[in-house]
């Protein structure tokens, strides 16, 4: 973080450049590229914050919003290589922290924990979350809370993370589960999708309700089989005792 403005913007650059296949040159990426709009206004309302211009940094963010369609608190803390690809409706909260190389999708969320809910008592307190190096955030994940977001993980499209996540992992769904699958540290995946077998919860529990059902219907059985063998032997007594007072009639 203690790295001068121009080596952030210029890895910013490169960032872009390389994440994003759409990419030509860099002028293209400086003129027309949102995300790097938003991320280098917030480096300059960063500068400002630090310099308590508190109100400056404010506003020139709420302007940035509005041109750009994403919003970053200026207290928020980005480290270099930061990407962010489309970005409209993407929100980064106040004590957000996000380290080296990271890309993050439009609609994603980094955010608090009902912070309407005795507000005073959640100032000047961490509570957004932690993003470390070379994560990748999926399109319209929220991740709210003080969470951790381990190195090289990767949080899947729409996935709702409430807890810490390991490093090189990947998580998907709501709430987000992982999946069964390590990352390379210098892979790319876009969106946060990675190949794996999920594991989901919901469905080891409705496997193992078939399961139950699958014995009970068993022990159903052969209790029915025993049942039905018991019950074969007094009709059978019963039949020839009936045979033999006919045949005693009959004489």
């Amino acid at each position: 973080m203690s790295k001068n403005l121009l080596s952030l913007i210029h890895s910013d650059l490169k960032a872009a450049m390389k994440r994003d296949p759409a990419a030509r040159h860099y002028l293209e990426i400086i003129f027309t590229y949102s995300g790097f709009h938003a991320t280098l206004i917030h480096r300059i309302c960063n500068l400002l914050w630090r310099l308590k211009l508190k109100f400056i940094a404010r506003a020139m963010s709420s302007i940035s919003r509005i041109l750009t369609s994403i919003e970053i608190h200026p207290a928020a803390k980005i480290d270099e290589g930061f990407f962010i690809d489309h970005g409209a409706g993407l929100v980064i909260g106040e004590t957000s922290i996000i380290g080296k190389n990271v890309t993050i999708y439009q609609h994603a969320t980094l955010g608090g924990l009902s912070p309407s809910v005795d507000s005073d008592s959640q100032r000047n307190i961490k509570r957004h979350p932690t993003i470390k190096d070379n994560v990748i955030v999926g399109s319209g994940a929220q991740i709210l809370g003080p969470v951790v977001i381990g190195k090289n993980s990767r949080i899947g499209a729409n996935a709702v993370v409430l807890k810490d996540v390991p490093e090189n992992i990947t998580y998907v769904g709501v709430p987000a589960r992982k999946i069964e699958s390590r990352n390379l540290k210098e892979s790319f995946d876009p969106y946060g999708i990675s190949k794996g077998v999920i594991d989901d919860p919901n469905k080891k529990s409705i496997h193992a309700l078939f399961k139950e059902i699958y014995t009970l219907n068993q022990k159903v059985d052969d209790l029915k089989k025993q049942v039905d063998q018991r019950m074969k032997v007094p009709n059978e007594i019963q039949i020839k005792q009936e045979s033999k007072g006919k045949s005693e009639k009959q004489k």
